[in-house]
């Protein structure tokens, strides 16, 4: 890993995080799932709902080692959300009007991806056995169809990443994982540009971490190898100036210089997600450094130095702008906010107990 050894930048401390908070979630959801838009904080009815968001707070919920009973209930309404988007052969619709109607007709995008991820995750981890039961039922439904694109199979492979550290007999799990990483292929070999695709567009570090899973779940130690090159120089990619700077809306392609805005939430939750895992696979302490760059860019620790979240709500800005935040709470940013502060809470656990007390 090429990534220097970086400790707690000041002012920062790890101490300052604080404790991931479902307000603003529930505020967004009601008894069909989860309202996608707000203007600030309050849900735009207008825009209705879509799999991707539902999907994304069924997995937060189901992360929650100890969810208040209000959690639960809303977990449950995100996987009927998702079991009545889901149709005979395992597709997805997406999105749905206020007045409950299918937009759209059920396909395999990256909502289906989600949709997978998000009930691989319940499946494996919901403390409701009811919830663990029917999710597994709608995730070995979807599980068996293939998409033709690469993020798509990316998110649908960390939902059976999921299923497979829960079960590791789980043949079905198994083979999507070993195709997800299949289809998001290896790393080059030039050193400036290592990604196996040509330009870097929107949730990179999710490739990463699936060909990670893969190594690790089916015993693959090249694959393994491959998928921490893919992240480690990611992750040098997006630091600039000793904090995380997320590849941006228009993407970054090789030669071209970089621009730094508009940055989204879900970028820097999905490089929380893919260190965390590389930490836990590989037990590298090395690994905190970056998740704790993806942390601390929602505190301000990122390119105009701006706090990315509403304390008073516990919703998240929807956007980091060279004008500063987007000032909308919308569900996707607001759950990249919770699922980065759960990584959050369990780096504090962990480096609490090191002789020192902190960033190793």
């Amino acid at each position: 890993m090429s990534f220097p050894l970086r400790l707690i930048p000041p002012p920062i401390q790890l101490t300052d995080v604080p404790e991931p908070r479902f307000d603003h979630v529930l505020r967004l959801s009601d008894s069909t799932g989860m309202l996608e838009h707000a203007r600030t904080a309050i849900a735009r009815r207008e825009h209705g709902y879509c799999v991707d968001d539902v999907s994304r707070g069924l997995l937060v919920a189901a992360r929650e080692p100890r969810p208040a009973p209000e959690l639960v209930r809303a977990a449950e309404r995100y996987l009927a959300f998702l079991t009545h988007a889901q149709d005979a052969d395992g597709a997805f619709h997406n999105r749905m009007s206020y007045d409950r109607r299918w937009q759209d007709e059920p396909s395999l995008g990256d909502w289906w991806g989600r949709a997978l991820w998000g009930l691989g995750t319940a499946a494996a981890r919901s403390r409701a056995s009811w919830i663990r039961r029917e999710a597994y039922y709608a995730f070995r439904l979807g599980a068996r169809r293939r998409s033709t694109w690469p993020r798509a199979m990316a998110f649908a492979g960390l939902g059976a990443a999921e299923v497979l550290r829960a079960d590791p007999r789980d043949q079905v799990a198994a083979e999507l994982l070993g195709d997800a990483a299949t289809v998001i292929g290896l790393p080059g070999s030039d050193p400036e540009w290592v990604w196996p695709e040509r330009e870097l567009t929107y949730a990179n570090p999710v490739l990463a971490e699936v060909v990670i899973a893969a190594g690790d779940l089916l015993g693959d130690e090249a694959l393994l190898s491959d998928g921490l090159r893919m992240l480690s120089w990611l992750c040098d990619m997006q630091e600039h100036q000793g904090h995380l700077s997320t590849v941006p809306v228009g993407g970054w392609r090789p030669e071209i210089p970089k621009h730094r805005h508009d940055q989204q939430p879900i970028e820097a939750a999905a490089t929380a997600d893919a260190c965390a895992t590389a930490a836990a696979v590989t037990g590298d302490e090395r690994w905190d450094a970056p998740l704790f760059q993806a942390i601390a860019w929602f505190l301000g620790d990122n390119d105009i130095g701006t706090v990315m979240y509403d304390s008073e709500t516990g919703g998240c800005y929807d956007g980091l702008t060279a004008d500063g935040p987007n000032l909308n709470q919308g569900a996707e940013s607001t759950l990249a906010l919770v699922s980065t502060l759960q990584h959050a809470r369990t780096l504090a656990s962990r480096s609490a107990t090191r002789p020192s007390g902190g960033l190793a």
